[in-house]
């Protein structure tokens, strides 16, 4: 079977504009995980570490249609075991109606 992405939904690179929906998500995350007294992150600090120089993560949105339903922060590592470049992903979040539809 080959994997095809849902209808209408499309991953996008996160921009600075995206900087509100990005801390939208990251709450939305903490309140999932039940740890909403541990964020301390606000729009001013995701704009400085995920936009100024030197980004330490990006960040992918995915829309369905226009709307943003889910998204990943990742950054890039290296394994000296292996030899080669890898990839974290650190968080993963789809909003609760949009689950089980293939947006993860």
């Amino acid at each position: 079977m080959i994997a095809t992405d849902p209808p209408g939904f499309q991953i996008k690179a996160a921009t600075e504009s995206d900087v509100p929906i990005i801390l939208s998500f990251v709450k939305k995350l903490a309140r999932y995980e039940r740890l909403s007294q541990e964020v301390v992150a606000t729009e001013e600090l995701l704009q400085e570490t995920l936009f100024d120089k030197p980004r330490t993560a990006e960040v992918a949105i995915g829309y369905l249609e226009t709307k943003p339903v889910g998204f990943v922060l990742f950054f890039y590592n290296y394994s000296t075991f292996l030899g080669k470049p890898g990839l974290y992903i650190e968080d993963l979040f789809v909003d609760e109606d949009y689950r089980r539809r293939g947006y993860g």
